[in-house]
Parts: C-alpha cells; sequence; structure tokens
C-alpha cells in the first residue's frame, strides 16, 4: 500500500498534521495502534502556562522561551508557526466553538481546585475562567464518583489570583434520582442528551442557585450533541453554565478526536486504527515503507514519500527505558537525546522534583527531521512531532497540547512546501 504521507500515530500531535496534510491534496495514511491521549487529557490547549513563574501571555513569553531552552522543541519553530497553528487549529473543529487567545493566559479551576493557566479552551469552559474573581457553584452527581464539588470548591477559594481578587465558591451534590451507584462519564454524556434527564438535573439544581453565581459541571454534558445541551442548560439556568474536567476518560477529549477525525476523512484521508509499528524498510538514508502488524495477522506494508513520527513518549513506549538503562525509540531505532549517563542523575526521589529523564527524546532540526549525534538527519523524509520530542516538559510547563497542534502543523508544512 503507499501514500504520499504515513503519519503513525492518532494523538493530537498527529490528528494535527494528517488533517493539514490531506487538507493540502497529499494522499494520508494516519496508522495508529490506539486513539492516542486525547481521551485521557482535558481538551485545553495549553501553549506555555509556567516559566518557571505564571506564565500571563504566551505570546509576549515564548521568544525569550525559545531562546533559554535551545534544545525545546519550541526553539525548531517560530511564535509566529504556533500562532498560526493556533488559529487553523481554531477553524478545523468549529462545532466545539474554541475560544481565547496566545495574548493571555486564562485561568481555569482543575478537579482538584487548582487554576491551571491555558490559552485556549473549548467555549463550554470559557465561563470558568477565575482571573477577575468571582461567584462560583460546582454541581456534583451522586453517582458520579471522580467529581468531588465540595473539595473543588475548597480548594479553589484559597487560589491566589495574579489580579488579587478572590474567588466565592461551593458545592452543591445532587440526589440524581434513577441512576446506578455508579456511573461512568460517557453514560452521564449520554444522559445528558435525554431531555427528561436534562430536566430532572435543572429542576433540583434551580432552587438551590444564588444570585450571580456561575454554574460548573463535570465535563458530561453531551457527547454527539454536546453544544445544544449546553446551550440549553445556560437558557433554563438563566446563568453561565461550563465544564470543569474530571478524570480520564475525558469526553471533551473524545469530542475533540471525533471532530478531528471527522476533518481527516472529509479531506480525504485515511485512518487505520489497530496496527503496531514493527519495523522499517530503508535505503540510502531515507525510509522507503513503514512496517506494521495487527494481532496475529502478516505484517502490512506502507510505502510512502515522507513519514511522521507522532507516536508519544515514554508513556507510550516509543521511547523506552529497559532494565539495563538503555533507552532507545522502538519504531526506528533512532537516537535519543538528553539522557543522562546511567552513573549520573537521572531521577529524584521526589515526584515533583526535577527528573533530568523526563527531558529525553528525539532532538530535531529545524525543519524538525529527527537527528543523530553529529546533528545530521537521521534520515531525510522522516518528521517527528509531539510528545516523541525531547527537551520538554508538558506538565510542569503547561505546554502539551500547544507543542503537539504547533509540531504536528510545522512538519505537516514543511512537507506540503517540499511537494509543491
Amino acid at each position: 500500500m503507499s501514500a504520499d504521507v504515513v503519519v503513525l500515530g492518532a494523538g493530537l500531535s498527529g490528528l494535527t498534521a494528517a488533517l493539514r496534510l490531506a487538507e493540502g491534496g497529499l494522499r494520508t495514511v494516519l496508522v495508529a495502534q490506539g486513539v492516542g491521549a486525547t481521551h485521557l487529557a482535558p481538551p485545553t490547549i495549553d501553549v506555555l502556562g509556567y516559566d518557571p513563574e505564571l506564565v500571563e501571555s504566551p505570546a509576549q513569553a515564548l521568544p525569550a522561551f525559545a531562546a533559554a531552552h535551545a534544545d525545546h522543541p519550541y526553539a525548531r519553530i517560530s511564535p509566529e508557526t504556533v500562532a498560526a497553528s493556533i488559529g487553523w487549529f481554531r477553524e478545523k473543529v468549529p462545532g466545539l466553538g474554541y475560544v481565547g487567545s496566545l495574548d493571555e493566559n486564562l485561568l481555569v479551576p482543575t478537579a482538584v481546585g487548582a487554576a491551571k493557566p491555558t490559552a485556549i479552551v473549548p467555549e463550554a469552559m470559557a465561563a470558568s475562567d477565575v482571573r477577575a474573581g468571582g461567584r462560583f457553584v460546582f454541581v456534583g452527581l451522586r453517582a458520579f464518583k471522580s467529581f468531588y464539588p465540595a473539595y473543588l470548591a475548597e480548594n479553589l477559594c484559597r487560589a491566589k489570583l495574579p489580579s488579587g481578587a478572590t474567588v466565592e465558591a461551593r458545592g452543591i451534590q445532587l440526589s440524581d434520582p434513577g441512576q446506578e451507584p455508579d456511573v461512568t462519564c460517557l453514560e452521564y454524556a449520554r444522559q445528558f442528551e435525554r431531555p427528561e434527564f436534562r430536566k430532572a438535573v435543572t429542576a433540583e439544581l434551580l432552587p438551590q442557585l444564588q444570585p450571580e453565581e456561575k454554574v460548573g459541571f463535570p465535563s458530561v454534558l453531551g457527547l454527539d450533541n454536546h453544544r445544544a445541551v449546553w446551550q440549553e442548560l445556560q437558557d433554563v439556568l438563566q446563568r453561565p453554565v461550563f465544564e470543569v474536567p474530571s478524570l480520564p476518560p475525558s469526553v471533551p477529549g473524545i469530542r475533540l478526536f471525533r471532530a478531528l477525525r471527522k476533518a481527516f476523512r472529509n479531506a480525504g484521508g485515511r485512518l487505520v486504527l489497530g496496527p503496531t509499528a514493527v519495523g522499517a524498510e530503508t535505503s540510502n538514508g531515507t525510509v522507503d515503507a513503514l512496517v506494521v502488524q495487527a494481532s496475529a495477522n502478516r505484517p502490512t506494508t506502507y510505502a510512502a514519500k515522507s513519514f511522521v513520527l507522532a507516536t508519544g513518549g515514554f508513556a507510550t513506549g516509543a521511547i523506552n527505558l529497559d532494565s539495563f538503562g538503555e533507552v532507545r525509540e522502538t519504531v526506528l531505532g533512532l537516537p535519543v537525546a538528553g539522557v543522562p549517563d546511567v552513573e549520573a542523575l537521572r531521577f529524584s526521589p521526589g515526584y515533583f522534583e526535577d527528573h533530568p529523564m523526563a527531558r529525553a527524546g528525539l532532538a530535531v532540526d529545524e525543519h524538525l527531521r529527527p537527528v543523530d549525534a553529529d546533528g545530521n538527519p537521521a534520515f531525510g523524509n522522516v518528521y517527528a512531532v509531539g510528545a516523541v520530542l525531547g527537551g520538554a516538559e508538558p506538565w510542569r510547563e503547561h505546554s502539551g497540547n500547544g507543542l503537539a497542534i504547533a509540531t504536528g502543523f510545522a512538519a505537516a508544512s514543511e512537507i506540503l512546501e517540499g511537494a509543491s
């Protein structure tokens, strides 16, 4: 089987690269073992939240951040490209109504009540921005065991905001009649699409609301008809309603995956889920074909002119640390940069301390092609995007989804430019 480009990995970076390539007119095949981290992560697009202190404007902070972190992926793409990628992304998921910009970070509550900096959020999360303070009520559902509104509210009231504003917050637990003792987030998302369920929820909630309170629900307000559900709740409750990301699986992340998958297929792309990459055919410094295998089936070969690795990092097994302390990239055997010597400190004792190994990953050139120890491209037609790249600590920087979109967009742009 042949294509112009094969993208390996269906997380946010892989979907971004694949969609942009397909829209650019290239025959694009997206091959992935599973659906990627979109189903686990919040849908917020964190571009740069800490450096190491709170970043109020990613647009202003990115140039200095890139200059100070020469091995970071942001040092390989310009701030203009980051901004262009975010603008492009917002256009591709109009049904989710992403709002915000790189000019300023919002501060949105997490499920534990922390005020998290993020640049772009779905419209159903926009009202949760606490930068100006205000009054909030968080609504729990009796059978949903992954969301604790009183705990969230108590912690959020302690948040120290840059503006000096204060937050008043409280929690409400609804009786949620007719539900089983323990209901998953996906089941709740389906329940919220039933008019009778929404009517029962709003009837119990309305008498308990206080003036000027914004209403936060766990992120289960519908799946296929999410926007209609969210808008109806606002109309009935007569006040801003927003979602708060809860524990995985991520309903808003699934919405995002579905929106990008639909756009990719509409652009003529082909998505193949299930196979695992087991090797490649190479010659003369290029990859000629990717070899994948699904279960006990015979290996399948995907030939292409270009390849994009969006395989993730340690968490997905794309980069592996074995029991002998050896670190390797598992698909093409690419060199992994940023790995401390075996004798050096690799992991710190404390969970939230600095772990040098956390920044290990693929080093790339200005075209996002993985390079060897001498800085030369390992393969002239292979590009790397997202969490497989080294030099970043997305959880500490609050940069993960921003890096995924920006690098996926940039790599696709390089390929499209070369094909023109």
